[in-house]
Parts: C-alpha cells; sequence; structure tokens
C-alpha cells in the first residue's frame, strides 16, 4: 500500500532540463570545455558544486565553484521565467491527491533559488508537508538521502512512498531508497531505464497516471 508521494521538480514537475542543458553549455564554455548538448544530458547531473568538483577537480576553488554554480542558475531563470508552467495534468493531479489527503513531498537537486523561483511563483507550498533541495543534503543523487528526508517529512518510510522523477540518476536513488518510481519521459528515453526493476510505469505527462495507479496511492 502506498501512503505517499514523493516529487522530483526540474523535468518532473516542470519541462525545464533543456534550458538547463542550455545553460550548463554555456557556463562549461565560458570555463573552457565544450560539450554538445547530448554530452551534457549524459554527464552533467546532481548537485551542481559536485558537478563543478567531478569535472574540474582543483582548479576551480570551493569559492569559485559557488560562484559558477550561482551564475548558471541565475541565468536559467533569467531563460525560464516566461515559460514558468508546470507539466501538463499535474495541477489537477495535485488536486487529486491533496482531496485524498495523500501526503506529498518534493525532493530534487536544486538550489533553494530555483526551488523558491518554482514554488513561489505557481503557488504550490500548501500542498506539501517538506520542500527539500540541494541545500538540504550532503549527498547528492543517486545517493537516496534527499529521498529519504521526504518520506521522514510525511512520517513514512522511504518504501512506503512512490516517486515521481524523469532522470536516470533519480531512478537509481529512488531504488536504493527502496521506493517504486513512475518515470517522467520529458528528458530520458525509456531504454536508458532497463537496468531497473522498481520502475510503475513510464508516462508523458501527469493525465496518464490513470486510475489504476491513483486507486493504489
Amino acid at each position: 500500500m502506498i501512503k505517499g508521494i514523493i516529487f522530483d521538480m526540474d523535468g518532473t514537475m516542470i519541462d525545464n532540463m533543456m534550458v538547463h542543458h542550455r545553460a550548463w553549455q554555456i557556463k562549461l564554455s565560458e570555463l573552457g570545455l565544450e560539450m554538445s548538448i547530448e554530452e551534457v544530458k549524459e554527464k552533467i547531473h546532481g548537485v551542481n558544486e559536485e558537478i563543478l568538483e567531478r569535472i574540474f577537480g582543483t582548479r576551480l576553488t570551493a569559492e569559485e565553484r559557488k560562484r559558477h554554480a550561482a551564475e548558471k542558475e541565475a541565468a536559467y531563470r533569467d531563460i525560464f521565467l516566461p515559460e514558468l508552467k508546470l507539466l501538463y495534468g499535474i495541477q489537477e493531479f495535485l488536486d487529486y491527491l491533496h482531496g485524498q489527503s495523500i501526503p506529498m513531498a518534493i525532493g530534487t537537486a536544486a538550489p533553494s533559488e530555483n526551488v523558491e523561483f518554482v514554488i513561489d511563483n505557481l503557488a504550490l507550498a500548501d500542498y506539501f508537508r517538506g520542500i527539500f533541495h540541494s541545500g538540504h543534503v550532503t549527498r547528492g543523487k543517486p545517493d537516496p538521502q534527499i529521498f529519504e528526508l521526504a518520506a521522514e517529512s510525511m512520517g513514512l518510510n522511504p518504501d512506503e512512498c512512490i516517486i515521481f522523477e524523469d532522470s536516470v540518476t533519480g531512478a537509481e536513488a529512488s531504488s536504493r531508497a527502496g521506493s517504486k518510481s513512475i518515470i517522467i519521459t520529458t528528458t530520458h528515453a525509456k531504454e536508458e531505464f532497463s537496468r531497473f526493476d522498481n520502475i510503475l510505469a513510464f508516462i508523458e505527462g501527469f493525465t496518464a497516471v490513470d486510475c489504476e495507479h491513483r486507486e493504489s496511492a
């Protein structure tokens, strides 16, 4: 019996991942590293400062990583604001879950500024028991820490929750948390998730979350 729902944010609640990929492509180019969009999609995932440390090692100081990460995110918000909206069907799904008193939480690798940007502009705060971002964890996805915190905020264990995700690293974090997942195919193809056995369904939008899944919640 599923008792709670956890949502990733980027690529799951909002279709913004291509904006992130382009913002990363620009920032990495500024730092002397040219990547195609496909390479960015494959290699750039997780918490921003961890990404920069993984790619550049000791070339960048901790302070420089923090500054470059903030600049990349500010550029993303400026680009995305005119297009900001929920993924098709999710508003109705949130209203359904809220009406059924099914607890919900968010667990995202996004920084706090981006989470506030989405939650405040779209007036979503009242739907969620807990909202967790990169500043709340010491280990980014695919570590399950963010989902463990989200489940705890609802008084649940991760294996009592369904996690909605779009990324392969998010699916791995969900699997490591012991949770079932539903994958939104905004960012990655179904074939990229073939190694996971905890995925219930692949959907393009939230109107595809059918009555069977709703009743199981």
